[in-house]
């Protein structure tokens, strides 16, 4: 079903752009830290990158209207620079995310009685969260020349839940099975 309010609406363009520009810079951002010598922050990213497209594939769904031309604006950080700078890009991001976009958007859908869209907003904010924490422990390690000690990434393929080692038995966020996790 579609998105009845256009405020909900624009809020999920702008939020599948951001979902997807996320998606392709945090690509990239892993081929610079494969270069510099972090492949697992390289994996990261490229975990994260999953996770950002399960959002904006979400986001996609959930604007379900008939085909038309949208003008968006989304902020973001572009260009490749060190992996210390695109750490601190992506956190910047993140918590952009998690304290002003997210609640917002999550807030509106809630007034506005649009359940699909509040769920969205609801998986891609948890997510991002936890999004926010691992590229600060990524950066606290690269700052000091070292590699992000990890065996796993391990990415809900239904809202973006993203944890290191092992999945949970059931995705904290949107209860899928363990068994379902994409690992990285």
């Amino acid at each position: 079903m579609a998105v009845k309010n256009a405020m909900t609406s624009d809020f999920l363009h702008s939020a599948y752009a951001g979902e997807s520009l996320a998606h392709m810079r945090y690509l990239n951002w892993g081929e610079v830290a494969n270069k510099e010598g972090f492949p697992n922050v390289s994996r990261l990213f490229r975990a994260i990158a999953y996770a950002e497209q399960v959002h904006a594939t979400n986001h996609f769904r959930e604007i379900d209207g008939k085909t038309a031309d949208t003008s968006v604006t989304v902020g973001g950080v572009f260009g490749n620079n060190k992996t210390v700078d695109n750490l601190q890009g992506a956190i910047t991001g993140e918590l952009h995310e998690v304290e002003q976009m997210y609640p917002v958007y999550f807030n509106a859908a809630e007034f506005q009685n649009e359940a699909g869209a509040k769920r969205s907003f609801h998986f891609a904010l948890e997510a991002e969260k936890i999004h926010a924490q691992l590229f600060q422990k990524a950066l606290d390690v690269v700052k000091a020349g070292k590699d992000i000690d990890l065996k796993a990434i391990y990415v809900c393929p239904v809202c973006g839940h993203t944890i290191l080692d092992e999945a949970p038995d059931k995705c904290p966020v949107c209860g899928t099975s363990k068994t379902s996790y994409i690992k990285f």
